[in-house]
């Protein structure tokens, strides 16, 4: 009876022991999936010994994220910013272009603008200068008398204006090439630049971001294609590739997959050209 009792009393105790790590494993679920990629015209290939990372967040939320806290200077800003006259920058605040060059700028700058804004009205003297141009008026005006005789510099000065704003009104064609001697002023290239930076800032940032503070796990395929991921809580989670792409012949895919993960339970899915991401190159 004895004998019994002491067994009966281990038998509990391995049962209670064991509770813990049985209760564990089925608390949390696990992952299995596999990466294939379909070139045009060719079959599926395995994505071999590539690491894919299970996140708890989009990776592309974790781009709007980063974005959000990283943001590009507000165009009215920039345009503040620019070494121009204060007549360029209130144009460029009431038109939806930055680029000076551009072919069409003849058919947006009136009479009056070329007349108002110093660069404008210099690149249209350039532009027409040489004799090329007959009939343009010429400035009677004498820089010296801006100090000396202000009143008679004025006059001239207003009365060339007003001579010039009817000859273009009156050839419109003059002002076709504007764009050309607006190099310098274009504020356009600076523009692109800060666009360009801010990309690469983020394409740099948004992966580190992503497994510093929402990374639940990342598995590297075998040659397969086939990964695994056991012991995770259970909830929603994301198969990403952050910003890197897999390739395959004229393929190239990457992912940012949605899933759920059950207690107890294998969340398997496949990982192919039907659920990659829209657009891998233009991802951070």
């Amino acid at each position: 009876m004895r004998k019994t009792l002491v067994k009966l009393f281990a038998v509990l105790c391995l049962a209670v022991c064991a509770a813990p790590a049985a209760w564990a494993q089925s608390a949390t679920g696990s992952l299995d999936f596999a990466a294939r990629i379909t070139p045009t015209a060719a079959r599926p290939e395995p994505v071999r010994q590539f690491t894919f990372y299970i996140l708890i967040k989009s990776y592309a939320a974790i781009v709007k994220e980063v974005e959000g806290e990283n943001v590009v200077p507000p165009r009215e800003k920039f345009i503040e910013g620019l070494k121009v006259s204060p007549e360029l920058k209130e144009w460029l605040k009431a038109h939806e272009i930055l680029d000076l060059t551009m072919p069409d700028l003849d058919k947006l700058v009136t009479p009056d603008d070329i007349i108002h804004v110093p660069e404008f009205l210099l690149a249209y003297q350039h532009s027409n200068s040489g004799g090329v141009t007959k009939g343009i008026p010429k400035p009677r005006y004498a820089d010296a008398d801006k100090t000396a005789h202000p009143d008679r510099y004025n006059k001239q000065l207003q009365e060339y204006y007003v001579a010039l704003k009817k000859f273009i009104q009156s050839n419109p064609s003059t002002v076709s090439g504007i764009e050309m001697e607006l190099v310098g002023v274009n504020p356009q290239q600076k523009w692109s630049q800060i666009q360009s930076d801010h990309r690469r800032r983020i394409l740099r940032m948004a992966p580190e971001f992503a497994q510093t503070k929402y990374l639940a796990a990342k598995a590297d395929t075998d040659l397969d294609g086939r990964a695994s991921v056991s012991g995770l809580a259970p909830g929603d989670y994301w198969v990403s590739t952050l910003n890197l792409d897999a390739n395959a012949g004229d393929a190239r895919l990457s992912w940012d997959v949605p899933i759920n993960i059950r207690a107890g339970q294998t969340t398997r899915i496949e990982l192919t050209n039907l659920n990659a991401a829209d657009s891998p190159a233009s991802t951070p």
